[in-house]
């Protein structure tokens, strides 16, 4: 069995498109289609009722997903193998993180790994945590890093780095220096989008000292850190974000933290992997690497 025909299988079975699985493989539409029938004959079987608009798995397919996607990670495992018999890790990594340890942590240790291992290749997909942990849930990620730990039982999450919620503002906040959680909850608020983990770790905090998160005074909704940031800094309104995101804006003064008083804003950041996926080579040695530098 050739395992091109399976990496194309699993493409469209992914995009439930022959048209999107060949612009992921950088292959024409037809060889596609020559693969996937190929496939079809040697196992004489069909794979995907074609359909106007659309193209859907028989359970033929549901029940070969799982193996040829086991199949192809044995494959490219086999090389990080031979990789390490020869002291020389070569391949490339693809990781999932949300936006604060997609920017601010990760930039770091993917660069300290490769001083290292210099032929590893990193791809970064930055997006909000509920995306990343789709992406995991759904085999399209074998490894994330995200800010909130969300419904999922595919998904492990292991506690990876500590990092603290902070609430600014471009001025004074009325000359305080220290406020109350309510008076944050009434105040004019910039925010993330309801992916977010960072939104989604502050509207776990607002419910347990007792305040509703949809009674939240939203004066704009922003996806991604930078820009709630510029938003703050024209005076829209307070924020609250990881301090890790903007130590550099507090120390000069383009930013000010209001302290919460009556209130932890501490959260975790989680490594996050399917449960049921066996991770490649090169994967296990950068999670040993992550662990290594919690």
């Amino acid at each position: 069995m050739d395992i091109h025909h399976l990496k194309v299988f699993s493409a469209v079975y992914k995009h439930r498109s022959f048209s999107r699985a060949a612009d992921e493989l950088l292959l024409t539409q037809p060889t596609v289609s020559d693969h996937i029938r190929a496939l079809e004959e040697e196992l004489n079987c069909k794979l995907f009722d074609r359909l106007p608009r659309m193209i859907l798995p028989t359970s033929e397919a549901e029940v070969l997903i799982d193996r040829a996607q086991e199949i192809i990670e044995r494959a490219e495992d086999l090389k990080g193998v031979l990789s390490e018999f020869r002291k020389d890790l070569a391949g490339h990594l693809i990781i999932g993180a949300s936006t604060i340890p997609g920017t601010y942590i990760l930039p770091g240790l993917t660069a300290s790994f490769r001083r290292e291992n210099p032929s590893v290749f990193f791809e970064i997909i930055v997006s909000d945590s509920r995306a990343v942990i789709d992406k995991v849930a759904g085999h399209d990620l074998l490894i994330g890093i995200v800010g909130a730990k969300l419904d999922a039982r595919q998904v492990h999450y292991e506690p990876f780095l500590d990092d603290e919620l902070i609430a600014i503002t471009s001025g004074t906040f009325d000359g305080k220096k220290s406020i109350g959680i309510r008076e944050i909850a009434n105040s004019p608020i910039v925010m993330r989008e309801q992916g977010s983990g960072t939104r989604k770790e502050f509207e776990k905090i607002l419910e347990r000292e007792g305040s509703d998160p949809g009674q939240l005074n939203i004066v704009g909704i922003f996806g991604s850190t930078d820009a709630i940031k510029q938003a703050v800094k024209e005076g829209m309104g307070i924020s609250i974000i990881s301090r890790r995101s903007v130590k550099d804006e507090l120390r000069c003064g383009m930013l000010r933290e209001i302290k919460i008083n009556d209130a932890d804003m501490r959260r975790q950041f989680y490594i996050i992997t399917h449960r049921k996926r066996t991770l490649p080579h090169l994967y296990k040695i950068f999670l040993e690497y992550l662990r290594s530098n919690r």
